[in-house]
């Protein structure tokens, strides 16, 4: 990515929605509660420290 021969955290963390989004299936619940993939998504990347 970006010229690079390698990968970073953060490259692996920007890919994450559209590498994830058709993965995560909503439940009634999460559907009510008008959450989506992508919010949910975003909540797990915000969580994983990039080093």
């Amino acid at each position: 990515m970006h010229g690079r021969a390698f990968v970073t955290p953060q490259d692996v963390k920007d890919m994450a929605l559209d590498v994830l989004r058709h993965r995560i299936l909503l439940s009634y619940e999460a559907e009510a509660e008008e959450m989506t993939t992508d919010s949910i998504i975003e909540r797990i990347m915000s969580k994983v420290p990039v080093p």
